[in-house]
């Protein structure tokens, strides 16, 4: 008989090095230093977070050759079982970036919106949108088309900006493969499959709540008028993404922080490509078709696993095209193709997108794998132990606990990716009392944690207030609130699946 991993994790948990009051003392010391050192210090989240490991295992007593092992052990597993997903994420997205199958996807969709049905179809842009590309990315190639649409409809800026946003957010903190839910999944050994389809059925309710609904609500708290960027710049027969998105690669506006935009249609992509580069949009339907293709072949690993019995070559062969890796490289060879060629790029500007897709995330990879490195410090000092035992003892929720703890550490250092590998890694000695299905939720659960109340700490906070000129009062009414909806919202749909499953 096959033990679930999480036995096997139990099994080898290591036994604490010191007593709990030291043990206790190290994994505050640790966070504290974590703490500060990102923003106090301004120190990069993958430099505070292997000096916190390191101060975690001196404190508690570890030798330092036993730290720096343990280190290194817990970033070259997470960097192995994750890194490379991220970077296959990173080309899908940069190819529907540069080909313009994004602003194929926004023009198509928003064109065919009434204004009562606007809102609902900005927040499924921002869905999509958002589920291949990092929430900086999708919010760079968005802004022009809601100045845009906001202007021409008339109406608040909030009230077609905050359902792009929270469709945004609610890709980038609960469904794969964005960094935060592949680390989680990674260090908690999660099924991705079933995690995929979990996140995508807990997404779904959310957006709706946090973005069109809570909309209405912060349009009258908050009524900014759309300015009149990149009208200029809209030719006859130009769709708007398209020039919005010229526009945000030229920049105009300081204020609004329009200038560092990517995307965009064939004439911007003609003065800023490189000899290559599209001719021409790839068609609505192949695009659609390709941004939900890794999503299909997950989901059908899971299916396969759930209907098929173990042995049955279809159920074999769900589960090699399903495996993460596999899907994900299988979806950027057909982008190639349909986002690449589909619209007139060569093979060098092909290549070249893909090169340039990498660089970006390096800094992502490394935060990720070192959060597994403090992981890995937190099992083997025992101290993921000793507050395993607790937890049990008070007989707390661990979906809950996991929430609790991403939020604590969300609200201190403003990163929902620290907030997710960190949560994780004090978690991991809780898995044995879970199922397959709820450590995926678990994963929800610290994700839905991760985005409560985006504030002053947070990059994404002053991204969103430059680009909306909003002043800071008036983005924490609207942007804030609407990252605390998404998280309060995902962990009571998480805990009410968690009693229905």
């Amino acid at each position: 008989m096959t033990l679930h991993p999480a036995l096997v994790l139990a099994a080898e948990q290591a036994q604490p090095v010191a007593s709990a009051g030291r043990l206790v003392t190290a994994a505050l010391v640790g966070i504290v230093a974590l703490v500060l050192l990102i923003t106090q210090f301004s120190l990069h989240p993958f430099l505070a977070l292997t000096i916190g490991s390191l101060l975690v295992a001196g404190v508690a007593g570890m030798s330092m050759g036993d730290a720096v092992e343990a280190f290194s052990d817990g970033f070259g597993s997470t960097a192995a079982s994750v890194g490379t997903l991220i970077a296959l994420g990173a080309m899908f997205g940069k190819l529907l970036a540069d080909s313009g199958g994004a602003d194929r996807l926004v023009d198509t969709i928003v064109s065919r919106s009434g204004p009562r049905t606007l809102p609902w179809s900005m927040a499924a842009v921002g869905a999509l949108i958002g589920l291949p590309m990092f929430f900086e990315i999708g919010l760079v190639i968005l802004m022009p088309v809601i100045f845009l649409v906001a202007r021409r409809a008339q109406v608040s800026l909030i009230a077609v900006g905050i359902p792009a946003l929270a469709g945004l957010s609610a890709m980038h903190g609960l469904v794969p493969p964005h960094p935060g839910p592949l680390a989680a999944i990674g260090i908690l050994d999660a099924d991705l499959g079933i995690t995929l389809v979990l996140g995508v059925l807990v997404s779904i309710p959310v957006v709706v709540l946090a973005g069109p609904l809570f909309a209405k609500v912060a349009a009258r708290w908050v009524d900014v008028s759309p300015p009149a960027l990149f009208e200029s710049r809209v030719a006859a027969g130009t769709s708007t993404a398209s020039s919005g998105s010229a526009g945000a690669t030229t920049g105009t506006d300081p204020d609004t922080g329009s200038g560092s935009g990517s995307g965009g249609d064939a004439a911007a992509a003609d003065r800023d490509a490189p000899d290559g580069g599209p001719t021409r949009r790839p068609g609505f339907a192949a695009t659609l078709l390709t941004v939900l293709l890794p999503v299909v072949l997950m989901m059908g690993k899971a299916v396969g696993d759930i209907a098929a019995p173990e042995g049955n070559p279809v159920r074999a062969a769900l589960d090699f095209v399903g495996t993460p890796l596999v899907a994900l490289l299988l979806s950027v060879l057909v982008a190639m193709v349909t986002l690449g060629t589909g619209s007139g790029m060569n093979r060098a500007g092909i290549m070249g997108s893909l090169e340039r897709s990498l660089p970006a995330i390096a800094g992502i990879v490394l935060i990720v794998a070192a959060g597994g490195g403090f992981k890995q410090t937190l099992v083997d000092t025992g101290i993921g132990a000793m507050i395993a035992g607790w937890a049990t003892g008070a007989g707390i929720s661990v979906l809950l606990l996991g929430w609790l703890v991403a939020v604590a550490i969300r609200l201190a250092t403003g990163s929902a990716t620290v907030a997710t590998v960190t949560a994780a890694g004090i978690l991991v000695p809780l898995l044995p009392t879970l199922d397959p299905t709820q450590t995926s939720l678990l994963v929800l659960a610290i994700g839905a944690g991760s985005l409560f109340f985006s504030h002053v700490n947070d990059a994404g906070f002053w991204l969103v207030k430059e680009y909306f000129g909003l002043t800071v009062g008036q983005n924490i009414r609207t942007w804030s609130i609407m990252e605390t909806v998404i998280s309060v919202s995902g962990l009571v749909l998480v805990l009410l699946i968690d009693l229905v499953i």
